[in-house]
């Protein structure tokens, strides 16, 4: 999702739904990674809408043995130039968030 879609969903949820909660959160591992939310009561229930923004992983190195029960360890390298975005929604259902389809949010 690109960052006008982005705010255009940020505007209108904002404009005919109640908002709860809105901030950005440090993605944990992930150099320059971040993660902004939205969570806001609608007629389908309490929903949250989150979209991650992170560096495009260029490479997967993994580190350890190969025997049964043995821990390894994975190192990411990450691009400095290129962004990835990823959307996700979730509605809370009996005080856990489970992840729907929101489409119909976005367009």
């Amino acid at each position: 999702m690109t960052d006008d879609k982005w705010e255009i969903v940020l505007d209108r949820i904002q404009s005919q739904f109640q908002v709860i909660k809105h901030g950005e959160e440090a993605i944990a591992d992930v150099p320059n990674g971040k993660l902004e939310f939205i969570i806001f009561d609608s007629p389908m229930g309490k929903l949250r809408l989150e979209r991650a923004t992170k560096p495009k992983v260029l490479d997967r190195k993994s580190f350890g043995g190969s025997k049964y029960g043995v821990a390894t360890s994975v190192e990411y390298i990450y691009s400095d130039t290129e962004i990835t975005h990823t959307f996700s929604a979730f509605k809370e259902v009996d005080g856990e968030w489970e992840p729907f389809n929101a489409e119909g949010l976005t367009n």
